[in-house]
């Protein structure tokens, strides 16, 4: 038996979550942030047989895609006078943080 945690963009998650029920793989969804956006993330908990784990990982990885995003750089705290230029950054968002760990029982009450 595996435990699955999963932690997918917000956008990623309904799409994700439909996928693995589609297939299906049960999951809890816990909102969640953080992360260098501190944007909102959705972390799924999967128990799941050890012989589905590389299903669950094969529709989260086809779910969670990364992509670019622009951002407005924050101004630093400025002294009176100076001035401060904010421009667009491009960043990373999305994707995937999984961890697929032993565990010993599961029990559905």
């Amino acid at each position: 038996m595996k435990l699955v945690i999963a932690v997918v963009q917000g956008e990623d998650a309904p799409r994700t979550t439909s996928a693995l029920t589609e297939a299906g793989i049960s999951s809890t969804r816990m909102a969640s942030s953080g992360g260098f956006l501190q944007q909102g993330n959705v972390t799924l908990i999967i128990g799941i047989e050890d012989s589905r784990v590389q299903d669950a990982l094969r529709i989260i990885r086809e779910n969670c895609r990364e992509r670019s995003r622009y951002m407005t750089s924050v101004p630093p705290l400025a002294e009176p006078g100076e001035s401060w230029m904010a421009f667009p950054v491009e960043v990373s968002v999305g994707g995937a943080t999984v961890f697929v760990l032993t565990v010993d029982s599961l029990e559905k009450m």
